[in-house]
């Protein structure tokens, strides 16, 4: 997650100066992500089928975009997605995260309250696999302990997003949203379908620049 975050840092400090942001805004979003299922696997190789799970849990989000294009319509954004906790996977654990680079585009203004919003982009997709107690005992070859990563899958994602900001009060905002991921190989197999579906909320703070300075929204 530090990782992530520290990536995405380092993405918005290099748009804002290129792009002479005036309108920046940063936000954090909670919600779920769902992909089905790949179907039975012989998890540790003794003839014994166990089901795979379809994805979901509590995923959060962490992001900023900078509208600096077409009267402040139009401009790009970065983010962080990942799931809270370790899931179980077939006798192991998962924990999945993306990374994306989006254009933005927010075309009207509804009573200075109301914006709808569109994201395409591309990024990556990365697939974590942990070794479980019951895995560290019935894997034949072992496993270096129980908690410790077994498997890193890193994918090209590409991702698309719509969804509605409400400026409750100057320039806070809250904005529910779908985003729509296509990973390739879904994961090398792990999910049964290269489709993820993300439902999630953003509470969030835009920032205009005028001249330099901030302004009031």
């Amino acid at each position: 997650m530090i990782r992530g975050l520290v990536t995405l840092a380092t993405l918005i400090l290099v748009c804002a100066a290129a792009a002479k942001a005036q309108n920046v805004s940063g936000y954090f979003a909670g919600g779920t992500a769902i992909e089905s299922a790949a179907g039975p696997i012989d998890t540790f190789g003794n003839g014994t089928l166990y089901d795979t799970p379809k994805m979901g849990g509590f995923f959060g989000t962490i992001g900023a975009d900078f509208l600096f294009f077409h009267n402040e319509k139009i401009g790009i954004g970065g983010e962080y997605t990942f799931r809270k906790d370790r899931g179980p996977y077939a006798g192991l654990e998962y924990q999945p995260k993306f990374y994306d680079l989006n254009a933005v585009y927010q075309p009207l203004t509804f009573a200075h309250r109301f914006t709808p919003e569109f994201q395409l982009g591309a990024g990556r997709a990365s697939l974590s696999v942990y070794d479980t107690l019951a895995a560290c005992l019935k894997l034949p070859q072992g496993c270096a302990g129980e908690n410790e990563q077994s498997v890193n899958i890193n994918d090209l994602q590409i991702h698309a997003a719509a969804g509605m900001r409400f400026y409750a009060y100057r320039g806070i905002f809250v904005r529910p949203q779908v985003d729509v991921r296509w990973v390739r190989d879904s994961f090398s197999g792990y999910f049964g379908s290269p489709w993820v579906t993300q439902y999630s909320v953003a509470v969030g703070y835009t920032f205009h620049f005028r001249g330099g300075k901030s302004a009031k929204k």
